[in-house]
């Protein structure tokens, strides 16, 4: 019987499965738990925000700025509306790659300062996806380009927004103002502005920003995986601005625009019955169209740097000597205090000796005896040295005081300068020294401390034509509601009645006339043929010293351009019920009679074009009764 060889077992021990496998379980079960629990956690905990922030990846709300109010003149003429504007909006939440998107949005759009401007939108709070305006009023062949290349910018999308447009360019500039986008500390001050809003940056359009502004509206559109638009959910309709009525007249804003073309200064017309701005001019000017959608930093830097001061308004913030247009103030003082009275008569031998030196006459000949009015007239400085000698510094300021020389005008536009009149009590504060005698004889034709703005010559013209009332200048009518109504009215606001005789004021405007229409006037080139026009001529002293008057021509013609005086002219017209007053500088333009006498004479003649004076009185004829 054969026999079988039983292999026997090497003793090793089987492996036991069971540990293992209860380890497994246990780890996942684990991890089953742990999946639970983020769940749970995410889908009945956070279920609504994350319902919401899915939806914001496929749904936008993408908010929509109203178009401003309009601006028109006093005529409902519009001076400022708004346009169309295509401008690239960027959400960065989109983009895998920023950094490249923005080189490329900034290639295809000309545009700079983007990644500034995504920094700042983060900086001011931006909830994630809302999207950030980044390059606005691209033309034609940036556009194509965007939408050409939207592929390879993923996040970025056009949008029509309304962009402001100012009509006229540079008129009236300085007046109307300008719009930029909001900045960080903008956004800080005003909760409910958003990055890329454009918002009221200087004059009227910052001052009436609440009414022009408008309430914003929004579609809720549905986007793709790059942020591109596929369809309109919802529109959310916006609220338009409210727009403003002005007191200017287009007509003669452009006349006043014209007669100072080429020349550094301003012009400054008022309506002396009850203190509306009819027109303003400040040169040199800049278009404020180039600050919509922020102004770019070579543009900004050529108007700050510029030697000419374009963005200053000299209406309200240049300072100037008066020059011999204060010799008015001087008058009245004297009038009022009875330190003078019209008939007091001056020798002028061409300068007065005072203190121990010779204080000229801007007529190195003189002008002889004579009185008031034939001072007023021929601007003699020898004569209101007497004038201000009596009078003293103190009541010299207490009457330019009361005229609004020294002071603020109170009109509605931002960083206005109040000019200085000097007292001995202003001396004292400001320097810590006494007040010379010597010093009252240079405040008396308008040189040495004193300083004002040609707004306040013009309000001195019209309260020397209007009897005394000193009203705040306005240049808003009212605001007109969306449905053509009046919002709101802004009525004449009186400042001061200033107790003025009224014989001493007939007086002062007898010689201002003849300034204009009589022989030996200095302002010959305002006169009009129809209109009786009272102004007075001034120079203003830039260096040295030559009297009030400043030199002869041929000392003029020598006079290094930068160097000449400042010609000032003040006026107003009728003579009896006046209607208009102004005031005009023309720096370094020299005699005041030559240089800005004609720009008022300009606008005065179209000032009477468009409201013709009433019918001077017939006067009959005496018939001859002989054959």
């Amino acid at each position: 019987m054969a026999k079988f060889h039983i292999p026997r077992s090497n003793n090793r021990p089987v492996p036991l499965l069971e540990p293992r496998i209860v380890t497994l379980t246990v780890l996942m079960f684990a991890i089953l738990g742990v999946v639970s629990v983020r769940l749970y956690y995410l889908q009945v905990l956070h279920h609504k925000e994350n319902v919401e922030l899915a939806d914001r990846n496929r749904i936008r709300l993408q908010r929509v700025p109203a178009p401003r109010g309009l601006v028109f003149d006093r005529n409902h003429r519009p001076l400022v509306d708004t346009r169309p504007s295509f401008d690239a909006q960027i959400v960065p939440e989109d983009s895998d790659n920023l950094s490249l998107t923005i080189e490329r949005l900034e290639r295809y759009t000309g545009a700079d300062q983007i990644a500034d401007k995504i920094s700042d939108a983060d900086e001011a709070g931006r909830p994630p996806y809302e999207p950030i305006t980044v390059a606005e009023r691209l033309g034609w062949r940036q556009v194509v380009a965007l939408e050409t290349h939207q592929l390879e910018l993923p996040g970025v999308s056009l949008q029509i927004t309304p962009a402001r447009h100012y009509l006229y360019g540079q008129l009236a500039a300085h007046l109307l103002g300008y719009v930029g986008e909001v900045t960080v500390a903008d956004l800080k001050a005003h909760a409910d502005y958003h990055m890329g809003d454009e918002i009221g940056k200087f004059g009227l359009e910052r001052v009436w920003e609440s009414f022009l502004r408008g309430d914003a509206g929004g579609q809720e559109i549905e986007v793709d995986a790059v942020g591109r638009r596929l369809r309109v959910l919802k529109e959310i309709a916006d609220t338009p601005g409210e727009s403003l009525v002005m007191t200017i007249d287009l007509n003669l804003q452009q006349a006043a625009e014209d007669a100072m073309a080429g020349k550094n200064g301003a012009f400054v017309a008022l309506d002396p019955r009850n203190g509306d701005v009819l027109a303003m001019v400040s040169h040199p000017a800049f278009d404020p169209d180039i600050f919509g959608g922020g102004v770019k930093a070579s543009a900004w830097k050529e108007l700050t740097t510029d030697p000419n001061h374009p963005l200053e308004n000299r209406v309200i913030q240049g300072i100037y000597p008066p020059g011999s247009t204060f010799k008015i103030v001087d008058s009245i003082a004297g009038l009022q205090e009875g330190t003078l009275k019209p008939e007091t008569e001056y020798t002028c031998p061409g300068g007065l000796w005072f203190g121990g030196r010779e204080y000229h006459c801007w007529r190195k000949q003189g002008h002889g005896t004579i009185d008031l009015h034939e001072a007023i007239v021929r601007s003699c400085d020898v004569y209101f040295y007497n004038v201000g000698e009596k009078l003293g510094v103190d009541r010299i300021a207490k009457w330019s005081n009361q005229l609004g020389l020294g002071l603020k005008t109170g009109i509605d536009l931002d960083h206005e300068n109040p000019g200085t009149i000097p007292s001995s009590a202003w001396k004292q504060k400001r320097y810590h020294e006494r007040w010379y005698p010597a010093e009252t004889l240079s405040v008396a034709i308008g040189q040495g401390y004193v300083a004002t703005t040609p707004l306040q010559m013009a309000q001195v013209a019209a309260e020397v034509a209007n009897g005394g009332i000193r009203y705040k200048p306005q240049f808003v009518k009212y605001v007109e509601g969306l449905d053509g109504n009046i919002a709101k009215t802004y009525p004449p606001v009186i400042e001061n009645r200033i107790a003025i005789d009224p014989d001493a004021l007939e007086d002062v405007k007898d010689a201002m006339a003849d300034v204009v229409n009589g022989a030996g006037g200095t302002a010959h080139k305002a006169h009009l043929d129809n209109v009786i026009v009272c102004g007075k001529t001034g120079t203003a002293q830039v260096v040295g010293d030559k009297g009030g008057g400043g030199g002869d021509d041929e000392e003029e013609k020598n006079t290094p351009e930068n160097l000449k005086d400042h010609a000032w002219f003040i006026a107003f017209a009728p003579k009896d019920h006046p209607t208009i007053a102004a005031a005009c500088i023309i720096e370094h333009g020299g005699h005041g009679g030559s240089a800005s006498a004609p720009v008022i004479h300009d606008v005065f003649q179209r000032y009477f074009q468009l409201n013709p004076p009433p019918p001077q009185p017939a006067i009959a004829r005496v018939l001859d009764s002989s054959p």
